[in-house]
C-alpha cells in the first residue's frame, strides 16, 4: 500500500502515519519527493487498510500496489523517477552518465592510465574489478585488497567516484572503504543474503540482470535492497542467454523501455559484456542511448590485446573520447542531459 501525503503535510504528521503503519506489524518506508512525501506500507494489507488512514491528518490518498515488488514499482513513486547522486554525478531521471574503466584491476599503470583517459574524455565514474567472478576456477580472480588499494589511488588521482563489484559479504567492509557504488554482478543477482547486506550498507548499488533472469526477478532482487532502507538502487541490462551463438549474449534493448514503465529506478546498460566483441560495443551503446537508458557501464583499456581478461570486448582508451561523443549526442536526442566532467 502506498500512502501519499499532502504537499503541506508536516514532519510530525508523516511520523504519526508511519508509527500507525508500524503498529500493525507492517514496515513504513518514507520517501520524501520534491512535492510530496510517500509512505510505503509493506506487510499485511488488510491490517493496513483497517487503520483507515484516508482521513488521517496530512494524508492525501492511498494507492494499493498490485505488483510483488512494492518499493521498486513505478506506482510507489507516483510517477516521480529516482535520481541518484554519486559524488555530484547524477544518474536517472533526465540525467545520463557513463561509467568506464578496465574489466579488472590488473596493475597500477593500467588502472591509472585508463582512469586519466576516461576522465579526460568525459566519463563520470570509474569502474574496475578488484574481485572477479570467473567461469573457470583457474582464471584470474582479481587482485582483491590490493586491487581496492589501487582503486583508492585512482580515485585520489582523478576525483572520479569508484564502481566496483562485491562477491562475498565477508569482503563488504573492505569494499565500502573504497567504493562509491557497489556493483552486484549477474551471477549474484539472486544472492539474497548479499542483497540484504547491501541494503544495510548505505551505499548506492548497481544490480546486473542475471543471465537467464526475467525483468520481474531483477526487480525482486532490487526489492531486497530497497526493503532494508537503501533507496539508491540502479538496474543494469547486460545481455541474456538465448539460443544465438554468433555473439556472447543477446542485449535485450526492449528491457529498457519496459523497465521504465515498471519501475522508477535508473536503468543502465552494459554493452561490453553483452557483445563480447569490441566492434559491436559502439552500435549497441548508441542503440541503448536511443532506447532511453540512463547511462552505460563500458570497459576501456590502454592495450586490450594484452589485457588479463575480457580483452576482446574492451575499447581502446585512445578511441574512447570519440565513442563517448557519439553516445552523448544520441542520449541528448533521446532527451537526456549529459553532465560535464567534474
Amino acid at each position: 500500500m502506498m500512502i501519499v501525503m499532502k504537499e503541506q503535510a508536516t514532519p510530525d504528521e508523516v511520523r504519526a502515519v508511519a508509527r500507525r503503519v508500524e503498529s500493525v506489524g507492517a514496515r513504513a518506508h518514507v520517501v520524501v519527493g520534491e512535492l510530496q512525501t510517500v509512505i510505503g506500507a509493506i506487510g499485511d494489507q488488510e491490517h493496513v487498510a483497517d487503520l483507515e488512514l484516508e482521513g488521517a491528518p496530512g494524508v492525501d490518498h492511498m494507492v494499493p500496489i498490485s505488483r510483488p515488488y512494492k518499493l521498486a514499482s513505478s506506482q510507489f513513486r507516483h510517477g516521480e523517477r529516482t535520481v541518484i547522486d554519486v559524488g555530484g554525478r547524477k544518474i536517472g531521471g533526465p540525467h545520463f552518465a557513463t561509467i568506464a574503466g578496465p574489466c579488472t584491476v590488473e596493475s597500477r599503470d593500467v588502472l591509472l592510465d585508463t582512469a586519466h583517459a576516461v576522465k579526460d574524455a568525459g566519463a563520470q565514474l570509474l569502474r574496475g574489478g578488484a574481485y572477479k567472478p570467473r567461469t573457470s576456477p583457474y582464471s584470474f580472480q582479481g587482485l582483491g585488497e590490493e586491487g581496492l588499494r589501487l582503486l583508492a589511488e585512482a580515485k585520489e588521482a582523478t576525483g572520479l567516484p569508484i564502481v566496483t563489484e562485491v562477491m562475498d559479504a565477508r569482503d563488504l567492509d573492505a569494499v565500502l572503504e573504497v567504493a562509491d557504488v557497489i556493483q552486484l554482478g549477474a551471477r549474484n543477482m539472486q544472492n539474497y543474503t548479499l542483497l540484504t547486506e547491501l541494503g544495510r550498507a548505505g551505499r548506492p548499488v548497481l544490480i546486473k540482470r542475471g543471465l537467464s533472469a526475467t525483468l520481474e526477478e531483477l526487480l525482486m532482487a532490487a526489492e531486497y535492497v530497497l526493503k532494508e532502507g537503501n533507496t539508491d538502487v540502479m538496474l543494469c541490462e547486460r545481455g541474456i542467454r538465448t539460443f544465438e551463438t554468433a555473439y556472447r549474449f543477446t542485449l535485450d534493448l526492449m528491457a529498457i523501455p519496459v523497465l521504465k514503465e515498471l519501475t522508477h529506478l535508473p536503468v543502465l546498460v552494459d554493452p561490453s559484456h553483452a557483445a563480447g566483441r569490441r566492434d559491436l560495443v559502439g552500435s549497441m551503446s548508441l542503440a541503448a542511448a536511443a532506447a532511453g537508458a540512463d547511462g552505460l557501464i563500458v570497459e576501456v583499456h590502454p592495450d586490450p590485446d594484452r589485457a588479463i581478461c575480457d580483452g576482446p570486448q574492451q575499447l581502446h582508451a585512445d578511441d574512447f573520447g570519440d565513442y563517448l561523443r557519439q553516445v552523448e549526442r544520441v542520449a541528448e536526442i533521446a532527451g537526456k542531459r549529459v553532465a560535464a566532467a567534474v
